[in-house]
């Protein structure tokens, strides 16, 4: 039986692949752990793929899988976490800036003190100001949408209960989400443990500071689909709701100021030449259309949905 599965999603760090193989190859000697250490090749245009096929040679510990393109991380993820088979599923990038070192004690947390998910924390960032300080605030602002109490949502270091990465699936760049994909899936216990962070050793970094802009618009994207998917109605049913009756409201005011100044004899204008009449029609017709696409929305889930989109954690078998 595996008990450490180790992902690495690989995208043009053919320089750091064998000393991280050695490091990760001594730590778990040293403890003794049954392990399995998977690259992803992201369809990297170095040596990399080469450099892993020397390593699997070498190390019988070693698989690999790879893309005949750059797909991203999320991905890269994705199909390491379906092939994983380990008790816990540790996860770093390959640029040596994470430390094997840290993985007994995320095992240990996994294990002994029953977290579903320990995600990493690099208290003490080895990185310029241009992507630290960008990082703190994307991370306030995950954790206010989040709930969940985490700096450092974007470590690529971090340790997982097998049953976790079975049940959720990654895609477009959720990988800073995970926590908050898991969380949604019932998987609540989740930890934080700070680590070592090293200063890139080997080439640059792969990642510029419109990962930001993209990470803030995959928050409010995965906060979407995870809350209103199988309710759309809640969503588009309460904006609708909101829009026609604030358009009927608005309506009936025009309606009674009017009657309210013929009975005063007081000047009026006519009800269609006031600007509020057109906000409240418009307000009308989206509420309508919104109440719609909730309502279709509903249809489509009630006829699609299947069993098989339910995670079940256990099952009893009640023979007769």
């Amino acid at each position: 039986m595996t008990q450490i599965s180790i992902i690495v999603p690989v995208y043009n760090e053919e320089e750091s692949l064998p000393e991280l193989t050695t490091w990760i190859e001594r730590v778990m000697h040293e403890h003794r752990f049954s392990y399995e250490l998977m690259f992803i090749n992201d369809g990297s245009s170095d040596k990399s793929w080469e450099v892993i096929g020397c390593l699997a040679q070498q190390n019988g510990h070693v698989k690999a899988v790879g893309f005949s393109r750059n797909y991203g991380k999320s991905a890269a993820l994705d199909i390491g976490f379906s092939k994983a088979s380990g008790d816990v599923v540790i996860t770093m990038d390959a640029d040596l800036q994470d430390s094997p070192d840290e993985i007994p004690a995320l095992y240990a947390m996994i294990m002994e003190e029953g977290y579903d998910i320990v995600s990493g924390w690099k208290k003490k960032r080895h990185d310029p100001f241009t992507k630290t300080v960008p990082s703190k605030f994307f991370n306030g602002v995950t954790r206010l949408i989040s709930g969940i109490k985490l700096h450092d949502f974007n470590c690529g270091l971090k340790a997982y209960r097998n049953k976790v990465v079975k049940q959720i699936h990654l895609y477009g760049e959720m990988h800073r989400y995970i926590p908050l994909i898991a969380k949604w899936n019932g998987f609540n216990k989740i930890g934080e443990k700070a680590v070592a962070h090293r200063a890139r050793k080997y080439g640059t970094t792969k990642f510029g500071i419109e990962r930001f802009v993209h990470g803030f618009l995959d928050l409010i994207s995965v906060s979407f689909v995870n809350r209103y998917r199988k309710k759309p109605m809640h969503f588009f049913g309460a904006l609708g709701t909101i829009s026609f009756f604030g358009g009927f409201l608005i309506t009936c005011w025009l309606v009674f100021e009017k009657v309210w100044g013929i009975h005063h004899g007081l000047p009026v204008r006519e009800v269609t030449e006031q600007p509020l009449f057109f906000l409240s029609l418009v307000a009308l017709i989206v509420g309508v259309q919104l109440f719609l696409t909730g309502f279709l929305a509903e249809m489509m889930i009630s006829t699609s949905s299947r069993k098989g989109d339910y995670n079940i954690d256990e099952e009893l078998n009640f023979g007769r």
